[in-house]
């Protein structure tokens, strides 16, 4: 089961920082994430969404080696990549995985212009772990599906940290050789 995880920041750079720190943590497979998106307030009031995955591309990109090998079939493989793509790009247009959309844009109505959320939809993590590398960012807690717990942890590290002038160093050192 996934927990949703949403957490308002001041401004969209910290709440793209984080993301970017979560992305990492998720290489080092301390948490898994299906959904990281920046839900950014704008200063004319517009909520815009920063998407981890675009779909659109991804099912343009698809439909058109679909469509080509199609085409291939019959002879006709740049008409056949041509509709591919168009096809797989509005599949992907209309496929919306993750958290849905008009969710996070209505959490974000709460937000003060200027300011970002970071909406993460977990898998699976590792608390001890993860927390310590994004609690300095600070941030508030909007919206969760955690246990009362596991969200009361969740506010008290974030609240007890200072939000630092740059982003954490990477506690993994480099290996030799890479």
């Amino acid at each position: 089961m996934s927990d949703l995880v949403a957490i308002a920041y001041d401004d969209v750079q910290t709440a793209q920082l984080v993301r970017e720190r979560v992305l990492d943590l998720q290489k080092q497979h301390v948490i898994e994430v299906s959904d990281a998106v920046v839900v950014e307030r704008r200063q004319d009031g517009r909520i815009k969404l920063h998407q981890a995955v675009h779909t659109v591309a991804g099912g343009a990109a698809g439909g058109a080696l679909w469509g080509g090998l199609i085409g291939l079939i019959f002879l006709q493989p740049l008409l056949g990549a041509a509709i591919g793509g168009a096809t797989g790009a509005a599949v992907g247009a209309a496929t919306d995985i993750g958290v849905d959309d008009a969710f996070m844009r209505r959490l974000a109505e709460g937000l003060r212009p200027g300011a970002a959320a970071l909406f993460l939809l977990v898998e699976k993590s590792t608390p001890d772990k993860v927390l310590p590398e994004v609690a300095p960012f600070g941030g508030q807690v909007i919206q969760t599906s955690l246990s009362k717990d596991q969200e009361a942890h969740l506010r008290d590290a974030l609240r007890h940290h200072p939000v630092p002038t740059q982003q954490p160093a990477d506690p993994v050192p480099a290996i030799p050789g890479d």
